[in-house]
């Protein structure tokens, strides 16, 4: 049955000659594996669909859609959302590249969570739009609001006075872990910062330097690292790293 839905498209894997399996996050259904035959012929059409299946492409799919399936076929595509910078910005695309791995790692069933894709896709248009001290700071945010909407959330009920935030047990207390994995108590009130915003577009009033952010974003993929079965690491992290300083 013939079925249109928007998607964020993650990833892509050479099929055959001319043919690209695409992995993307869809608003009707969730985490999908489509056939997009022709996507690799050497021809203008095949050049446009290429270019559409690039990851953090935003793109309204037709689909031959059968839940009985796990490879779903396209049948056309077409931009849902046409990106201003995201694409041709070395910082802008570093963030996208950046969020759309975390997703690669986190995301496993083909479950349905409207609420989910309109964030992604929320937190991709903004980073086409924002300012330099957004884009800086919206990966630690989206980082913070994705371990959140999955279920592992960390608990921001911070008691008064110098705090530490535990990794593992995902919330703030008076003395540091024995473990060893937390942050010290000026990157936990960063993190407590962070967690206070309840929009991305007000992230430009929490000023970093390039020491506190590096190492809050290495905090937050430790947190997902012990939350999250075989989550290993980030490829795109050191290259964000250098890019956004």
């Amino acid at each position: 049955m013939l079925q249109t839905t928007k998607a964020i498209i993650l990833r892509t894997t050479a099929y055959g000659d001319t043919s690209l399996i695409v992995s993307a996050y869809t608003e009707r259904y969730g985490l999908q594996q489509y056939m997009v035959k022709g996507a690799r012929k050497s021809s203008k059409k095949g050049s446009s669909m290429s270019t559409m299946l690039q990851p953090a492409a935003i793109v309204e799919l037709v689909v031959y859609h059968n839940e009985l399936k796990q490879l779903q076929l396209v049948k056309e595509l077409k931009w849902a959302v046409v990106y201003q910078q995201v694409m041709h910005s070395i910082h802008r695309n570093a963030v996208a590249l950046y969020m759309i791995e975390l997703l690669t790692k986190t995301l496993r069933q083909p479950e349905t969570n409207e609420e989910l894709y309109a964030f992604i896709e929320d937190s991709l248009c903004l980073l086409d739009q924002c300012d330099a001290a957004v884009v800086a700071n919206l990966p630690l945010f989206f980082s913070l609001k994705l371990a959140a909407m999955l279920g592992f959330r960390i608990d921001d009920d911070k008691p008064d006075g110098i705090c530490f935030l535990d990794l593992q047990a995902g919330s703030f207390d008076t003395e540091p872990p024995i473990h060893g994995m937390y942050l010290d108590a000026a990157l936990s009130q960063v993190a407590f910062e962070l967690m206070q915003q309840d929009n991305a577009v007000t992230l430009y009033r929490i000023k970093l330097n390039q020491q506190q952010r590096r190492e809050l974003l290495q905090g937050f993929i430790h947190f997902f690292q012990y939350h999250v079965a075989d989550f290993g690491r980030l490829k795109t992290v050191q290259v964000l790293q250098e890019v956004l300083g």
